[in-house]
């Protein structure tokens, strides 16, 4: 019985679906009806009536070759100099250099090509060290070394003139300023005319001034710098970072400072009428750090140490003032 019962419905089924999609169903399949159209005759206007005449705004010129004989150009590397931040002539003291937003690999080549478009001649480039040596006058030669920056993928370039037979470096620094803002001008002048990087440069990019990593469980930073720089950088960055210096004690290499951390605002941070985004904050404490700049064999380190013993925070602090050295 049970059977029977099953058999009825599935031809039921089987029958409904042939009435409904089926050839003579309720939905036919129509994909092949374009098959069966009729080509009609093309439509006739009347002989008082003409077309209106259209004007090609955008032409396309014949291609007369085909296209495996031309050459596609590469897409131009944008290189912004708007802003201070892109291309600079920065200052310590004596110390002049170019400082440039971009890897010393795609710097190298605009360097190089400043030089041989100059009255001057290139006694030597070499790519791998990012030294290029240029002859000024009978007695002496300018040198020029691309070095990685502080900041990452970031360039910077210095510039002396050395005495010939003694190789001694001269003072000069009206030259010096002059040639690095010609080369400052010719960074921006030199945009979408150089793409892509130098593969000869690549070791320049390893070649990095900042260094991060842990000693006995505390971060630190290493600077590839003498302590004049370094505490000149480091000021930089606690200025940049929103961390506020109570007190400075450059004889020791110690910041004694306070970090400012901005609250996550929450859904409801616009009732806060009247409120500025400075009092936004969590403050670790009045001087409740010291950020210390030791020197060692040539190198600067750069540590946090917290009064009160936090270490988390102290880790939060030598990492922000990490990302904001330049």
């Amino acid at each position: 019985m049970i059977k029977k019962f099953y058999s009825i419905i599935f031809l039921f089924i089987f029958s409904s679906c042939s009435y409904i999609a089926g050839p003579e169903g309720l939905f036919p399949p129509t994909k092949d009806e374009f098959l069966k159209e009729k080509v009609e005759q093309d439509i006739q206007l009347p002989s008082d009536l003409a077309l209106i005449s259209k004007e090609n705004h955008y032409p396309v010129d014949e291609i007369s070759e085909t296209l495996e004989n031309q050459d596609v150009p590469k897409p131009r590397q944008i290189f912004s100099t708007s802003g201070d931040s892109s291309v600079q002539l920065r200052r310590l003291g004596e110390l002049m250099w170019v400082y440039v937003e971009t890897l010393p690999s795609t710097s190298w080549p605009i360097s190089k090509s400043y030089w041989d478009t100059s009255s001057y001649q290139v006694i030597n480039a070499d790519p791998a060290t990012g030294e290029i040596a240029i002859n000024f006058d009978e007695s002496t030669k300018l040198k020029m070394k691309i070095e990685h920056g502080i900041k990452e993928a970031s360039t910077e370039i210095f510039l002396v003139q050395v005495d010939k037979t003694s190789n001694e470096i001269l003072s000069n620094p009206e030259l010096i300023q002059t040639e690095l803002s010609n080369l400052v001008n010719y960074f921006a002048d030199s945009v979408g005319q150089f793409s892509g990087t130098s593969l000869a440069a690549q070791n320049l990019n390893e070649m990095k001034k900042a260094k991060i990593f842990v000693d006995n469980g505390q971060t630190v930073i290493e600077l590839d710098l003498n302590f004049d720089r370094a505490w000149s950088s480091v000021t930089k960055a606690i200025d940049s970072a929103n961390i506020i210096a109570n007190d400075k004690d450059r004889s020791n290499g110690i910041f004694y400072v306070s970090y400012e951390s901005e609250e996550e605002e929450g859904f409801f941070s616009f009732l806060n009428f009247g409120r500025s985004k400075s009092r936004n904050t969590t403050v670790f404490g009045d001087a409740q750090f010291e950020v210390k700049i030791s020197e060692k064999n040539n190198k600067t380190y750069v540590r946090a140490y917290s009064k009160d013993g936090k270490i988390e925070e102290a880790e939060e602090l030598i990492s922000k003032i990490n990302e904001s050295l330049s």
